[in-house]
């Protein structure tokens, strides 16, 4: 087991949520990521929900990761039947932010794929939490 990241059940929601602690290390956002999608797959999810939701995780724990502070923590849950809402908080109280990427930059569209991909995203009044939220269809392709 990585030390990097640990998995809890969400409290109340055991087979439609969870949430892992992640350590501040860019090398640990892909292995949240698969984490994230081994769930989504036994929630049954269609896996065009998947893939959205994977880059939508990747998008956001990168961002915790990168500009934030402290432990990042993902957390995932149905809040619908057809819906998934994803949080990443981490202990900056600064809120994430879109930024003017240039065309030649390497980075700072982050919030830019999140904001195309989601039903909607925002960030919490203490500026901790940024959440998107997503369609999440149930079966076939």
């Amino acid at each position: 087991m990585n030390v990097g990241i640990s998995t809890n059940t969400v409290e109340g929601a055991v087979e439609d949520a969870f949430e892992i602690a992640i350590a501040p290390k860019p090398e640990l956002v892909a292995r949240a990521r698969q984490s994230a999608v081994a769930r989504l797959c036994r929630w049954g999810l269609r896996t065009d929900a998947v893939e959205t939701a994977a880059l939508v995780v990747s998008e956001l724990v990168t961002n915790g990761v990168v500009h934030g502070e402290g432990q990042v923590r993902l957390r995932v849950f149905r809040c619908a039947e057809d819906a998934l809402r994803v949080e990443v908080r981490d202990e900056s109280p600064f809120p994430a932010r879109v930024r003017d990427a240039d065309d030649d930059a390497l980075g700072g569209r982050g919030l830019c794929l999140v904001d195309a991909l989601s039903r909607e995203w925002g960030v919490s009044p203490d500026g901790r939490t940024t959440w998107a939220a997503l369609s999440a269809p149930a079966g076939g392709a």
